[in-house]
């Protein structure tokens, strides 16, 4: 096997299966007011990986992908999204780089394309047809829109509150659209018990061990982006924590290949309406808070990657902070304005993350910047109304 899966939680290693979703020996401990053990990390054979970077540039990656072919990847640009850099704001000249990574560029327009894109290629490799995921609303419109390129059925669990506009992607898909009368987290146990029940290849981050090395691919780009160069600081929207545990995996794997000496600052930003993995980064015992944002993209009650993601930022002793629905909004309208990127309120809580860091002086001179914007703001135009 070109790679093996570490559990995240108790730290066993499994070197013999093709795939699984969870640590076996975690997973039954698990249970539904907690944030779920065993989430597992997906390893490669880092000595003899080419330590260039050149090389796995020009093989797509593939070298520190679960899969074996770039052919199974939908005909559609995934990645490679722009990176625009300023160096005033505002109005105001900056004594350091602030880049925009805009994710929103991707084929459905949020960053969750990335983790879709493999997954529906990993599941094309081996013959499967259906995948189902639960959502928030961008991870179901992305996995509808992947796989229609793909030619694949997607089943997606959401709750009947998302955003229209998501809602009308997913059917525009394709895709079978199940409404919950509740909150993600309950669409999530759905899904799992779809999937259970009816054998579908699950999609869902913190469970699917492989959205997360869809995910770190934005790393790689961002180290190819800056010319071999590591940004100083990313700012990152938390909600259920894969993302960032994204971010971490992809300049890790670069770590552990030895192309680069650190940890970027990799910067948690979570709404203060939905603050459960940052609220209990010091807490022995979960206590979860309920979730209301503004920011639906990053409202979650129950953060399924919770310890995944509180590992990582204890890891590398990175920052946190929370932002408020006001700031969140602020952001936006800032970036709009300044900058011509709209995006939701879930992509502009990292850049009110960066303004509230900017605000207290903790932008180191001359330094570089990345705030990553996960999704278009047509995604929820219910959002910015009030402002209107």
């Amino acid at each position: 096997m070109k790679y093996h899966f570490e559990c995240s939680t108790c730290g066993t290693k499994y070197y013999d299966t093709k795939f699984m979703y969870l640590c076996p020996i975690c997973e039954k401990t698990n249970t539904q007011d907690q944030p779920p053990k065993g989430v597992l990390k997906t390893l490669y054979d880092y000595k003899n990986i080419s330590s260039k970077f050149e090389d796995l540039e020009k093989n797509n990656f593939l070298d520190l992908m679960p899969i074996n072919s770039a052919e199974n990847m939908p005909n559609l640009r995934v990645g490679d999204t722009p990176l625009y850099m300023y160096q005033d704001l505002n109005g105001k000249k900056l004594d350091y780089s602030v880049y925009f990574k805009d994710d929103s560029q991707n084929p459905t327009f949020s960053f969750k394309d990335r983790a879709s894109a493999l997954v529906s290629a990993y599941a094309k490799e081996n013959k499967i047809q259906t995948i189902v995921a639960a959502s928030t609303g961008n991870a179901g419109s992305s996995l509808a829109g992947i796989c229609a390129a793909q030619n694949q059925k997607a089943i997606i669990y959401v709750p009947a509150s998302a955003p229209k506009a998501k809602l009308t992607q997913i059917k525009m898909y394709g895709a079978e659209l199940k409404t919950v009368d509740g909150t993600y987290d309950k669409a999530f146990d759905l899904s799992i018990e779809a999937t259970k029940k009816h054998g579908y290849f699950n999609r869902n981050t913190a469970y699917n061990p492989f959205t997360i090395e869809g995910k770190k691919t934005v790393s790689f780009e961002l180290f190819s982006q800056l010319n071999k160069n590591i940004p100083d600081t990313v700012f990152v929207p938390v909600g259920d924590g894969v993302i960032i545990s994204g971010v971490f995996k992809g300049f890790e794997d670069l770590l552990m290949l030895k192309i680069i000496d650190k940890m970027p600052n990799i910067i948690a930003v979570q709404s203060e309406g939905s603050r459960n993995i940052l609220a209990n980064m010091d807490n022995d015992n979960f206590v979860s808070e309920k979730s209301n944002t503004i920011a639906d993209s990053i409202s979650v009650d129950i953060p399924r990657n919770f310890l995944f993601c509180k590992s990582y930022i204890k890891k590398y002793q990175t920052s946190y902070l929370t932002v408020s629905d006001t700031e969140i909004i602020e952001a936006s309208v800032n970036l709009s304005k300044n900058t011509g990127i709209f995006s939701e309120p879930a992509a502009a809580t990292a850049f009110a993350g960066f303004m509230k860091y900017q605000k207290e002086n903790k932008i180191i001179e001359n330094s570089k910047n990345v705030i990553l914007l996960t999704g278009s703001g047509l995604k929820d135009l219910n959002a910015v109304q009030s402002i209107i």
